[in-house]
């Protein structure tokens, strides 16, 4: 797999700055929500897709039923109109986001990390909508471009066993990406996860 994360990185950007900015709003609202943006990009890292199942932002979930993108199936309610990123998402419910706010404050950690959410006062996605940010704070500094170290990614990855793990150059660096896969291929051909099938 090709680690093209600046690539990405700037095309993400590009669509979610067109997602949660839109043209109606007027200029100064544009300015203000851009600006905004790229603090919470410089913070949260960039923009994403969905998450690994091991990440802690979609980690509470049922085992058999595995997420890849905060909502229900892993303890968040409320949202609406959301934008992903590496240790983050902006979601743009409209009503007050309470539920948003609670439901992200009970979700189980691993103990490398904690979920926290706070209304932005910024406008985002549409003027009467209330964004809320909700973010992952790891309990150890991220590498550069914000990707977990593979003292964390891997024990992580490892404790859900999961047979659709997923990895980006967004959230690791290729060295730490191949670890994993290395790591994951021995586990499969151990057969731990069950007779091998052929594509």
């Amino acid at each position: 797999m090709a680690f093209r994360a600046d690539e990405a990185a700037a095309s993400g950007y590009e669509q979610t700055k067109n997602y949660l900015i839109p043209r109606r709003f007027t200029p100064s609202q544009r300015q203000e929500a851009e600006q905004a943006l790229r603090k919470i990009v410089e913070e949260c890292g960039p923009p994403v897709n969905g998450y690994p199942t091991w990440h802690p932002l979609v980690a509470q979930h049922d085992g058999r039923n595995p997420v890849m993108y905060p909502g229900e199936g892993c303890g968040y309610d409320g949202l609406d109109h959301t934008q992903y990123f590496a240790h983050g998402f902006i979601t743009c419910p409209y009503h007050d986001g309470k539920n948003v706010i609670a439901s992200a404050s009970s979700i189980l950690c691993p103990p490398c990390a904690s979920i926290t959410a706070e209304r932005l006062d910024v406008p985002f996605y549409a003027a009467d909508a209330t964004p809320i940010l909700v973010k992952c704070d790891w309990s150890v500094l991220l590498e550069p471009n914000h990707t977990v170290p593979k003292s964390l990614a891997v024990p992580l990855m490892l404790e859900k066993e999961l047979p659709v793990w997923n990895r980006s150059s967004l959230f690791v660096t290729q060295e730490t990406a191949l670890a994993i896969k290395k790591m994951y291929v021995a586990m499969t051909e151990s057969g731990m996860f069950g007779p091998l099938k052929a594509r």
